[in-house]
């Protein structure tokens, strides 16, 4: 049976759990047979008094009659099932071709995964290299200003989400315990097995890379084939029916059933998907700048005496904020003890991002700051869904000429950002980001009104962290990547609303943002195509037969 909101002290013993699974059932000791932790979150809204709240999966001897007794009870119930069931079996001798996956990010991988578990031998292309080759890359970017544009923060094996803070929470609906699926197979692959009870789980750049690798293996040892540095370069549809692939390497694949998981940064797939005609919308999305702040004061912010307690480990937080203009400034992809990357994907530009690894201990804590942008400020949305790519272009490659035009990033002080000056010096906040930063004015490389809404949000945020506004705290730009600037519109079948056979998915296609919710994405789409190879049903992947 499942017990939820069972709160004990930060400092109880596994002897004070089982005493209050014991008090709150109303049962003698030896009734209670064995129990497991399905989710540990903490309570930290009174920093002097934080306290973990448990959901908590029960052994009993006589459950049902406990049951009975406790029926009305909306914290008992009994353990849900959360077995993950596939939707249908590939058949001995298959007649159409193999399934293509676009993509090896967490989308695509899970997309992989699935299909290969069901026996459908699929076929993933990347266009970037396997995730050790693209880590060095990655690092030449980093360390030696040298940008390689098909191996990079964006493209490789493990999509962007592998240098990042490896967060493995949605708030998405999950009736059919996909996500529960994704954390079970991330265990298997070498991910810690708290990610399969703590709240907030992560992972971390240094253990997903091997990870992946565990779970390329998987997929090759079911008949899967990765084939990495192979770009589709065009499509062949016919009368609206996808029929195979072209790749930048002029070999041809015919592919009736294909997942479209590529990330949010291939522009020029969806480019070519576009001239292609291929049915594309434009969609917001969400420009600013990362924050970096010491994690200490974060901590003291949140958790008051009880910060550095390991059993908390680094803070983080969440911030909202409604301005005058009509904007909504808010914190995205908060990584508590981590660093500020660069993560562009083409020359002559600057993206940043943000990055941690499982031990979350570096010094600062950092964040994108970032407001909501519309198709109504891109011009030429109305006729081209594309105008949002050449949006965040124009001020990507503002960034890179602000940064002095080597891959610097431009940076600025809180303190002189809010009085409009530029900054010449730094304070007591020292910047991660490498290759480094190049002390400028960010009013040279943003929108007025994001600039106006980015000003008008700190000192609201720093009501509620102490310090967040504070005058060292360091501003870098820009972050535009937030999520994909378009959608590859599906139909209920999670195929394309006018190209039957490509099942655009993840967060690319404009349907995920971040590495939980893409993965899920990845299984649903993974169902759909599954079921359409076999006729097993004409409804999408979220039936279960």
């Amino acid at each position: 049976m499942r017990l939820t909101e069972l709160k004990l002290p930060l400092d109880h013993s596994e002897a004070d759990l089982r005493a209050a699974i014991v008090k709150r059932l109303g049962i003698a000791a030896d009734e209670l047979l064995d129990y497991s932790v399905f989710r540990r979150g903490h309570d930290a809204r009174k920093p002097s008094a934080i306290a973990f709240i448990y959901t908590l999966d029960a052994r009993l001897k006589n459950e049902a009659a406990v049951l009975k007794r406790l029926r009305g009870d909306r914290n008992i119930a009994t353990t849900p099932d959360t077995t993950y069931r596939f939707v249908a079996q590939a058949p001995i001798s298959p007649t159409f071709p193999r399934p293509v996956v676009i993509g090896s990010g967490p989308c695509g991988l899970f997309a992989g995964l699935i299909l290969a578990q069901m026996g459908f031998r699929p076929i993933i292309l990347e266009r970037g290299k396997a995730v050790r080759e693209r880590t060095q890359d990655t690092w030449a970017l980093w360390r030696q200003r040298q940008l390689n544009p098909e191996s990079n923060v964006q493209f490789g094996e493990g999509g962007a989400g592998t240098f990042s803070d490896g967060k493995l929470y949605s708030q998405i609906k999950d009736p059919y315990f996909r996500g529960r699926k994704v954390l079970t197979e991330f265990v298997k692959a070498g991910a810690p097995a708290e990610i399969l009870y703590v709240s907030k789980p992560h992972i971390g750049t240094f253990k997903l890379v091997t990870m992946l690798e565990n779970m390329r293996a998987g997929i090759e040892a079911l008949g899967g084939e990765f084939r990495f540095q192979s770009r589709v370069e065009d499509v062949d549809i016919e009368h609206g029916q996808l029929r195979g692939l072209r790749l930048a390497g002029g070999e041809f694949i015919v592919a009736t059933h294909v997942v479209l998981a590529i990330g949010h940064s291939a522009r020029d797939s969806f480019e070519m998907l576009h001239a292609r005609g291929v049915h594309i919308e434009a969609k917001p999305f969400s420009i600013g700048v990362r924050i970096e702040h010491p994690q200490s004061l974060i901590d003291r912010a949140r958790f008051g005496k009880n910060a550095g307690n390991p059993l908390l480990g680094a803070a983080d937080y969440k911030l909202v904020h409604h301005c005058d203009n009509g904007r909504t400034a808010y914190s995205f992809c908060m990584c508590p003890g981590g660093t500020v990357v660069a993560a562009t994907s083409e020359p002559g530009r600057v993206v940043t991002n943000g990055m941690s690894q499982y031990s979350r201990n570096e010094r600062n804590a950092n964040s994108a700051l970032v407001v909501g942008v519309t198709a109504d400020d891109f011009p030429g949305s109305a006729d081209n869904p594309l105008a949002g790519i050449a949006f965040q272009r124009h001020w990507e490659s503002l960034a890179f000429e602000a940064g002095g035009g080597d891959y610097s990033a431009p940076a600025q002080r809180v303190g002189d950002f809010l009085a409009g000056r530029p900054s010449t010096a730094l304070g007591t906040v020292l910047p991660s980001y490498t290759p480094g930063i190049h002390l400028t004015d960010l009013t040279r490389c943003l929108p007025d009104y994001v600039l106006a809404a980015l000003r008008e949000s700190l000192p609201a945020f720093g009501k509620q962290i102490p310090g967040f506004a504070m005058e060292d705290a360091l501003l870098t730009g820009v972050e535009t990547r937030t999520s994909s600037p378009i959608r590859v519109t599906r139909n209920e079948q999670f195929q394309s609303l006018n190209t039957r056979g490509l099942f655009p998915a993840g967060e690319g296609a404009g349907y995920a943002g971040g590495i939980l919710s893409a993965a899920i994405d990845g299984i649903k789409v993974a169902e759909a195509v599954a079921l359409s190879l076999t006729g097993t049903s004409t409804n999408a992947g979220d039936d279960r037969t």
